[in-house]
């Protein structure tokens, strides 16, 4: 009988396992800091680009994280800045519908530096696929799957499919929703299904958008405008289950006629550029953003509801809080992967984590009826949104992570 030798484990600080936007820009940021940094990423290095329609509103102290990483430079041309966020409650009223409006005016230094950049995911992904390529330091796993994982008091071995395996002092979770790490640290889960699913699309609009995003509440779920350059939007609209694939599969003209139907007054008439697409709407939040050896980040730690586009901001803090940790822990000479440490990062982050997700399900399950009791309550918050400058400001401050208790990258 021949017997299997495997490969001795590879040695490392920082093994990230999933190569989305979180974990390839983890891993770039930590190699260029001087850690030895392990990317597991499941696409093959042959893979084609998947197709991704969606856009992604990454606010102002995320995309300064993206400015560390270096990719600004490759993104150039492909985004457009945010400059307003414009919500209109469109459930029927009495006296017209009640809105709300904030823009760059409203932060500290005024129009200097905007809200944010749209950026489309493909683009994105791309980008930061090549600074992991050319990143020293990071040694990237193409075609490789995480099994499992051993803690132990001074590292954690991480097992690979196929018999490879990490020896390393954290492991960073940002597989995704469906997290194996997450699932072999121990840690479970909370949440439920929002039987909707959201339809994702490219359009070109006959309005100038200006940079603002636009978001139309109706008792079905929110229909939402995100403003891409030459004047086209990403949007978003919210449907039962069933509706939003089915939709997503009819032709390009019956699209178009559905969508300027429902919502030409509210964006102008509108033309489909590119395909479609669908996806489930779900609140799923870890009960634990760290476990031995492990933290968790991006969709690993929460699932929420896309509004205001705070999922991806957020596994962005993610990677900043536990840069700054484990750097700091570093400098002092701590065990960046102990209980001790890895507690500063959960404490960092579960709250923020939690209570913008739980936030974000309040504002859809307030708005997304026409529930007369609600209506006024709803009218009165919007109205102090927009006239009350204190209250706008920090509505301006919170939505483009512009504070200065966020981690250094984002500040």
């Amino acid at each position: 009988m021949v017997e299997t030798v495997f490969p001795a484990p590879l040695d490392a600080d920082l093994a990230v396992i999933g190569a989305g936007p979180v974990g390839t820009s983890l891993a770039v940021l930590a190699a260029k800091a001087g850690l030895r940094t392990v990317l597991v990423d499941v696409r093959p290095e042959s893979a084609a680009p998947a197709a991704d329609t969606r856009s992604f509103a990454i606010v102002r102290g995320s995309w300064r994280l993206l400015g560390a990483a270096g990719v600004h430079g490759d993104l150039a041309g492909l985004t457009e800045p945010l400059n307003g966020l414009e919500a209109v409650d469109g459930g029927t009223h009495w006296f017209g519908a009640p809105w709300a409006a904030f823009s760059n005016d409203d932060l500290p230094e005024g129009g200097r530096e905007a809200l944010g950049e749209l950026v489309p995911a493909g683009a994105l992904q791309a980008a930061l696929d090549r600074k992991a390529g050319e990143t020293e330091g990071l040694v990237w796993k193409r075609g490789a799957r995480f099994s499992g994982y051993e803690a132990g008091p001074s590292s954690a071995l991480v097992h690979l499919e196929g018999g490879e395996s990490i020896r390393c002092a954290v492991i960073a979770a940002c597989d995704g929703i469906h997290s194996a790490v997450r699932e072999a640290a121990g840690i479970g889960t909370e949440g439920r299904s929002y039987g909707k699913s959201v339809f994702a699309a490219d359009v070109k609009l006959s309005r100038q958008h200006g940079g603002i995003a636009r978001q139309l509440f109706t008792p079905e779920g929110p229909f939402a405008t995100l403003p891409l350059p030459d004047n086209r939007a990403n949007l978003a609209w919210y449907m039962k289950t069933g509706a939003a694939e089915t939709l997503a599969k009819m032709p390009k003209e019956a699209i178009e006629a559905e969508l300027n139907a429902r919502f030409a007054e509210f964006a102008g008439p509108m033309t489909l550029e590119g395909p479609p697409l669908s996806y489930p709407l779900v609140l799923k939040i870890a009960r634990d953003m760290a476990g031995p050896r492990v933290a968790l980040l991006g969709d690993a730690a929460r699932r929420m509801n896309p509004l205001a586009g705070q999922g991806l901001n957020l596994g962005f803090k993610d990677v900043a809080a536990l840069y700054d940790v484990i750097l700091e822990a570093r400098e002092v000479g701590l065990d960046p992967g102990s209980e001790t440490v890895l507690a500063r990062y959960r404490e960092w982050r579960r709250f923020d984590s939690a209570s913008t997700a739980l936030f974000m399900d309040a504002v859809d399950r307030t708005f997304s009826n026409d529930n007369v009791m609600l209506k006024p309550l709803r009218a009165l918050a919007l109205t102090a949104a927009n006239r009350i400058a204190p209250i706008r400001q920090a509505l301006a401050r919170q939505a483009s992570a512009d504070q200065d208790h966020l981690p250094s990258l984002m500040r």
